[in-house]
């Protein structure tokens, strides 16, 4: 991944187009320019790990930045202050925006460029990686006529490809959809999208009382951020809208807490939302290089716990030409929750955490990441390490899997002590309490003992002996 560049000879227009085309070529997400007092370090985040590809002399960092700044629309005699910007162009024939942020820090500025390659948010359902029974709920959730249903994941997760795929899925001439985004990341014909402008009013929140008034059957909210959106949202879909959004939480009892934070009612909450499906992404292992190896006694513990499964072999990553370190790309982690009558009822009536996560989870009405994790390393689609490293323990599994949680951290577990039958111990209290009023004889052996002389009576204290005795 490491590049040189002869600095001395090279423009610098060159060096940095080259840098931006073979960054997009190497699927970075991000390109990240760190100043330090001797070098630009330049750094490609490629399937979610940071990279370092280049090292930028000191006598020419300072008109890298600037041609950043150039082509990407920002003032390039300002240097104190945060900017952001923007870059359209063309790598292999495919169209690609960057997003260009800087940050002054104390030993220059710090550029972020994002690279935004809409060529996946053209991907339909089918093609994100859902397993057979996720992608069945999916379908079955959008095909309601309202309700809400929401994509959560944390940033960079992939929740806006999921809903492009469902909006492109749900783009018919017989429906009226509109959507509300900071910024529109993709522009797609046959949708009415709109771009937020905080600077003049129009947030989401005054954009989503608009578009009520414009006879809308699918509405898209680009991310629930506060709880004046989120209340319109949930009023929207409970009067005959559909309405898709993203929230940044880890998983559907998550969100469902985050909503109840964010002021909406339970009761609106328990009729409006129709399904949550919550994302992580992981490394994917390169398919030319992959191996089997046999499963260790801890994974196999893991595996059972999980999903009672017996697991002998799973797949490794190696290492080859077409990817790195054995990976190349990602694929999501998918729960997908449609909510049921005995799970409405437990958010209206303000049941415990605990008790609504055994009603999604328990009750096998949804997957959990974790359990979809590791079908996929099954199934040879990534390693066991990759799906631990972006479970969450403490938040994705409850009290009552404990047995679950001690075989991923390798604890043994503590077997507990049987718990006392309290009827059983009354009965033999008062058997006890029965014996005590009887008059029991004592036997003749115990008799003769009690009339044998004890040792005191019998015995000469050794303080009386004299010696004319010992003679």
């Amino acid at each position: 991944m490491y590049t040189e560049y002869d600095y001395n000879n090279l423009p610098i227009v060159d060096i940095v187009n080259d840098m931006l085309i073979d960054a997009s070529r190497k699927r970075a997400s991000d390109i990240h320019f760190d100043p330090t007092p001797d070098v630009l370090n330049v750094r490609i985040r490629v399937d979610g790990e940071l990279i370092l590809y280049a090292k930028v002399p000191a006598s020419v960092k300072k008109n890298l930045v600037t041609r950043i700044k150039i082509i990407a629309g920002m003032n390039i005699t300002e240097s104190r202050v945060p900017q952001d910007g923007a870059i359209k162009m063309q790598v292999d024939g495919s169209d690609l925006d960057l997003r260009v942020s800087t940050l002054p820090i104390v030993y220059g500025e710090k550029v972020v460029i994002r690279l935004l390659d809409y060529s996946s948010s053209l991907s339909t359902l089918d093609t994100l990686g859902f397993s057979e029974r996720n992608l069945e709920l999916v379908q079955k959730a959008i095909s309601k006529p309202n309700g809400i249903i929401l994509v959560t994941g944390a940033t960079g997760s992939g929740k806006s490809t999921t809903v492009y795929a469902i909006l492109q899925q749900l783009n018919t001439i017989e429906r009226n959809i509109i959507t509300v985004e900071d910024p529109v990341e993709m522009k797609i014909a046959g949708i009415n999208q709109v771009q937020t402008m905080s600077e003049i009013g129009l947030d989401f929140a005054n954009a989503l009382r608009s578009i009520l008034r414009q006879d809308p059957d699918i509405i898209m909210i680009g991310e629930i951020r506060d709880n004046e959106t989120a209340r319109i949202a949930v009023r929207a879909s409970i009067t005959g809208h559909l309405v898709l959004s993203t929230i940044h939480t880890n998983n559907s009892l998550t969100t469902i807490e985050r909503l109840v934070d964010m002021d909406v009612e339970r009761y609106l909450l328990g009729s409006a939302l129709e399904a949550i499906i919550s994302q992580r992404l992981c490394k994917k292992l390169c398919p030319k290089c992959r191996e089997a190896r046999p499963t260790t006694d801890y994974e196999k513990r893991v595996f059972k716990t999980a999903l009672n499964m017996n697991i002998d072999y799973i797949y490794k990553p190696v290492g080859c030409e077409s990817c790195y370190k054995g990976y190349s790309g990602r694929i999501p982690l998918q729960e997908v929750l449609i909510l049921n009558e005995e799970i409405r009822d437990a958010i209206v009536n303000n049941e415990p955490k605990e008790e609504i996560r055994k009603l999604i989870y328990q009750n096998d009405h949804a997957t959990s990441l974790l359990d979809d994790g590791l079908i996929k390393v099954i199934n040879g689609l990534t390693s066991f390490e990759e799906v631990l490293r972006v479970i969450d323990i403490e938040d994705d599994l409850g009290e009552e899997q404990v047995h679950l949680k001690n075989a991923i951290i390798g604890k043994a577990d503590v077997e507990e002590p049987n718990p006392i039958d309290m009827t059983q111990a009354k009965e033999d209290v008062e058997e006890l309490e029965t014996m005590d009023q009887l008059e029991i004889e004592t036997p003749e052996y115990i008799r003769d003992v009690e009339t044998l002389p004890t040792m005191e009576q019998e015995m000469t204290p050794v303080e009386s002996i004299s010696l004319e005795t010992l003679e």
